[in-house]
């Protein structure tokens, strides 16, 4: 068949992948200029690798994005370093990534932590996520672990997620998810994740697929026959199938054709944005700490810090010590429109709180990214809430992040998307 697919995402490249190699005729067309979606990165002229736009890693437990390194013959790539993730409370760093380095957090009561460890080792035990879709994180977290340690440790993560107006909200399905598949070690490849996605799409072109870079799709309609038209910036383009990974409000305007209900529940799903303030360091910010959990309100402007190179050598990049800023916000929030100086200083005393001695003259080089369609919001008994795969327009399958619940969004979960989306459409 042609098969067209809207995204050279990590979703829309693996169902190319699979298609190609089954012998079909695909063409994937992608606005920006270059591949890989939300995992795509940048470079600078110093650095030996690029460096992704949004901060990424694998677990260890990732066996779909794994399998498909593997089957890409580049498992030599694979790296699983263990660095440390830490929370922050009270002005302290507190790694906070093993059994051992919890009952060592002191905040909280001995017998708070260790109901923390039994209700972690309890959710990662447990298989049957669909029964706690009916209840929301923040009321069966309470319950479980005491007031104390809820306000302390999960409250702040809820709510730096997904915001003060979403986070009771959020159903504890979602929670376990994030709990049930994570390892100490994580996962990164040889010349970044934008490595990986070249990879990807070079084997995409090997067996016979083509990558559009740099086109647009405008919209998605009916053409003779049985057949869809794609109007891109490049022109019309007709295929048998398409396959669209673009978030569900594109595709609502996309395909204005849909029926009421399949767009009613597109128009349903709700998503926090993504900003983040990438700074090149002269020198390190933290004492060996790669993730750190902050407190987002009073306390701090922004929800986490991720300092790159305390987990993958600041070698690969010519000496600079890499900092994430990131935050979770609704897509209307004003930062959307800051520039990065304007965002710089409003995360400065942010950085000061982590490192009393930092001082602007440190910072070499700063970058700015923002998405709009960065994290889906999964409301109680949200597995009602999910479009299927096939669109009621014959011909049009969607594929996004919306769709792998009960899972975060993850370039893991993509790779199973994108192979679980090829099969419907051949089937």
């Amino acid at each position: 068949m042609e098969i067209g697919i809207i995204g050279a995402g990590i979703t829309g490249l693996t169902a190319a992948y699979d298609l190609t190699k089954a012998g079909h005729a695909v063409t994937v067309y992608e606005a920006r200029p270059c591949a890989g979606g939300l995992a795509s990165g940048f470079t600078d002229e110093r650095w030996e690798w690029p460096l992704e736009r949004f901060y990424h890693h694998w677990f260890a437990s990732d066996g779909d994005v794994i399998g498909l390194i593997d089957e890409l013959e580049a498992r030599d790539r694979l790296l699983f370093p263990r660095p440390t993730t830490s929370i922050y409370y009270g002005g302290r760093i507190y790694p906070f990534d093993s059994p051992l380095r919890v009952l060592r957090f002191t905040p909280i009561s001995l017998m708070d932590r260790l109901r923390v460890g039994l209700v972690t080792l309890y959710l990662r035990l447990a298989r049957n996520w669909k029964r706690l879709e009916g209840v929301s994180a923040a009321a069966w977290t309470r319950r479980a672990v005491g007031e104390r340690a809820y306000e302390v440790l999960w409250k702040p993560l809820l709510i730096s997620k997904f915001g003060e107006a979403n986070y009771q909200e959020v159903n504890m399905a979602w929670f376990w998810a994030r709990l049930h598949k994570r390892t100490s070690c994580l996962g990164y490849f040889v010349g970044g994740f934008q490595g990986f996605v070249d990879l990807l799409a070079a084997r995409v072109q090997a067996q016979g697929g083509r990558v559009k870079l740099e086109t647009a799709v405008h919209s998605v309609h009916h053409a003779a026959g049985s057949r869809l038209r794609l109007e891109t910036a490049a022109g019309p383009f007709d295929h048998e199938r398409i396959i669209a990974t673009c978030s569900p409000q594109e595709m609502l305007q996309l395909a204005p054709d849909l029926s009421p209900g399949y767009a009613a529940k597109l128009a349903g799903l709700e998503s926090m944005g993504a900003v983040v303030l990438i700074l090149a360091l002269r020198r390190r910010l933290t004492d060996g700490h790669y993730w750190i959990n902050l407190p987002k309100g009073d306390e701090f402007p922004f929800m986490g810090l991720v300092e790159h190179t305390n987990y993958i050598s600041p070698d690969y990049y010519g000496g600079d010590h890499l900092v994430y800023c990131g935050d979770y916000l609704p897509p209307d929030h004003p930062y959307f429109h800051y520039n990065k100086e304007q965002l710089l200083e409003t995360y400065l005393p942010g950085l000061v709180k982590i490192n009393p001695d930092f001082r602007p003259d440190r910072v070499r080089a700063s970058w700015m990214f923002t998405e709009s369609y960065a994290q889906p919001v999964p409301t109680l008994n949200h597995s009602r809430n999910i479009p299927a795969l096939k669109t009621p327009i014959a011909g049009l399958w969607m594929a996004n992040m919306s769709q792998v619940y009960p899972w975060d969004r993850g370039s893991n979960y993509a790779v199973e998307l994108g192979r679980r989306v090829a099969q419907e459409v051949v089937s």
